[in-house]
């Protein structure tokens, strides 16, 4: 069976199929965090200096606040010229609310959610709240990849017999 996705025509498959790798196995767990009171010009400037897209902001206990991005800072430089504001804390900028998934959520949970959910990353947290690793979009597309370079494993237990591969002939009596 096959299915059209845009102008590609796919192999369909079941969703077992997929690799059974939850966010706990596949997380980046040395992260870039923030300080609520970090200022966000000092922010900006971690962002650009590490060549990252945002940081998941944390306060002391390591509990998730929310997560200061580009989109952040955009409202940042907005806030600075329309309105005169001098520079401000990060945690007064960040996205309080974002999409967020536990260290057991599934490989093809976390695709569905990105889908779902406008965002580059999705920070892992325990249940109570601390953040213990982030999952990328390209985090996803390589544990799939990983996944599909690996040799399929015969579900036989059965050994190959001689009279498989050879011709009656060859074979001895």
């Amino acid at each position: 069976m096959t299915k059209t996705i845009g102008t590609a025509t796919l192999p369909t498959t079941h969703p077992d199929a997929m690799p059974h790798v939850t966010a706990r196995e596949m997380m980046v767990r040395n992260l870039i965090t923030l300080p609520p009171d970090m200022d966000a010009l000092e922010a900006l400037d971690v962002l650009l200096r590490q060549r990252i897209s945002g940081a998941p902001v944390v306060d002391e206990d390591g509990h998730f606040i929310g997560v200061f991005s580009e989109k952040s800072c955009m409202k940042f430089v907005v806030g600075m010229a329309y309105e005169n504001l001098p520079s401000i804390p990060v945690g007064d900028l960040v996205d309080r609310n974002p999409p967020t998934i536990s260290e057991e959520t599934d490989l093809l949970t976390i695709a569905q959610t990105f889908l779902d959910a406008a965002c580059r990353r999705l920070p892992v947290l325990d249940a109570e709240g601390r953040l213990r690793g982030q999952i990328s979009r390209r985090d996803v597309m390589r544990a799939v990849r990983s996944h599909l370079d690996r040799p399929v494993r015969s579900q036989s237990s059965k050994g190959l017999f001689l009279s498989a591969i050879l011709s009656s002939e060859e074979r001895r009596v």
